[in-house]
């Protein structure tokens, strides 16, 4: 079943957020704490995965192309619109836009990445779901942390994930076949150092330091395909 990781790694998330519910009623200067700590983390996290660039100038020229293509196309704005439609709906009456500032940043976090893409790919060419049982882990454990801060948004994170990681395993056959391997290797390990970079921006956010709308960020990883592959046919 080429989607049994994709479902693993969706109830992972909705476990770790119920737990993450459970321990709300923390002080505020705990939370404050936490939520340093974890937003330091996720910073380090994306370090790391921006390092990996082997030739740093796609990174560059892929987030100011895609930023420029997400500004206009105001995906942050209309991000935040689906979290606040879905906050009405679940008949959440906070208004403090938490339950909006949960689903998009716990999304990007679980969306942003490698392992998604190369899970998925193995989950839909090979039926081999290991990475997206380690994702699972991973995004569960953290979903704790991020629901305990804020909120039941984080929950309905799942939802993009899912419909993600979903579909390139569904169609990773037609992947498989159109793209050559030394491509995909070539766009996964551009599209990993993007990706670091708008995890940095997301522990950035976290910090309060600048509000970097970072899902107006997210086309540089169709341009950094399509600059890949001008790259690697000419």
């Amino acid at each position: 079943m080429a989607l049994l990781g994709t479902l693993v790694n969706g109830i992972a998330i909705i476990v770790g957020a119920m737990v993450g519910l459970i321990f709300t009623r923390i002080p505020e200067r705990v939370k404050t704490t936490v939520m340093q700590a974890i937003a330091l983390a996720v910073i380090l996290l994306g370090m790391g995965m921006g390092l990996e660039s082997d030739q740093f100038l796609i990174t560059i020229g892929s987030l100011v192309l895609g930023g420029v293509l997400g500004e206009w196309l105001r995906i942050e704005e209309y991000l935040n619109a689906f979290g606040y439609w879905i906050e009405k709906k679940a008949g959440s009456t906070g208004g403090d836009g938490l339950f909006a500032k949960g689903f998009v940043t716990a999304s990007l976090v679980y969306v942003v990445g490698a392992m998604a893409v190369l899970g998925a790919l193995d989950s839909g060419l090979r039926l081999d779901h290991s990475l997206l049982y380690t994702k699972a882990m991973l995004d569960g454990f953290s979903s704790i942390f991020f629901a305990s801060m804020m909120g039941i948004g984080v929950l309905f994170s799942v939802v993009p994930v899912v419909l993600y990681q979903g579909t390139i395993a569904l169609l990773a056959g037609q992947i498989n076949r159109i793209v050559p391997d030394p491509l995909l290797e070539m766009f996964i390990t551009e599209m990993t150092a993007a990706g670091g970079v708008m995890i940095v921006a997301i522990g950035v956010r976290l910090l309060g330091i600048v509000d970097v709308k970072v899902a107006n960020l997210l086309p540089a990883i169709p341009v950094v395909f399509m600059i890949t592959s001008l790259l690697y046919f000419f």
